[in-house]
């Protein structure tokens, strides 16, 4: 189920439903992309982009990732979503998922609109979030939506009153 973006003079802001896709080698790291256009060219981020008209959102996530890295993967839970300002007023509609590599995929090469392709330790990702290499606030989400996903972690938040 899509929404395209919603006509001029329709009611409410334009609106441009997105994926994005977070996905995990079996040493933990992520799977990042250098964007090669604009909006944020030059930063890295996570795989992703525009849900195509008669889309689903979990099929929008394995062509992304198949588009800009050449990985297969198969779509996993709903992490979460964000809205945030787009062109013209505007609103992208980013729904994040966990995504899973399919066993013999082939390796990661940068293709569509992904200028380079990596794998990154959170270690790596920190430090390229402080050089200010990463889409603002990205890192900070994915942590809030994966700890909120993870019942173990969860639970040691908990109050223990």
């Amino acid at each position: 189920m899509t929404q395209d973006a919603a006509p001029a003079g329709g009611p409410g802001p334009a609106r441009v439903p997105c994926v994005g896709a977070v996905v995990r080698d079996e040493a933990g790291r992520l799977l990042m992309i250098l964007r090669g256009h604009d909006p944020g060219k030059g930063l890295w981020s996570i795989p992703g982009g525009r849900i195509e008209p008669g889309e689903t959102p979990e099929h929008a996530v394995i062509r992304e990732v198949r588009e800009e890295t050449g990985l297969l993967v198969t779509c996993g839970p709903l992490l979460g979503a964000a809205e945030l300002p787009g062109l013209g007023g505007a609103v992208v509609d980013i729904r994040d998922y966990r995504a899973f590599l399919v066993p013999g995929s082939a390796t990661a090469v940068a293709g569509d609109d992904a200028a380079d392709v990596r794998w990154v330790s959170d270690d790596e990702a920190a430090a390229m979030n402080e050089r200010g290499e990463v889409t603002a606030g990205l890192l900070a989400t994915l942590r809030a939506w994966t700890h909120a996903a993870d019942p173990a972690d969860a639970s040691e938040r908990a109050d223990p009153s």
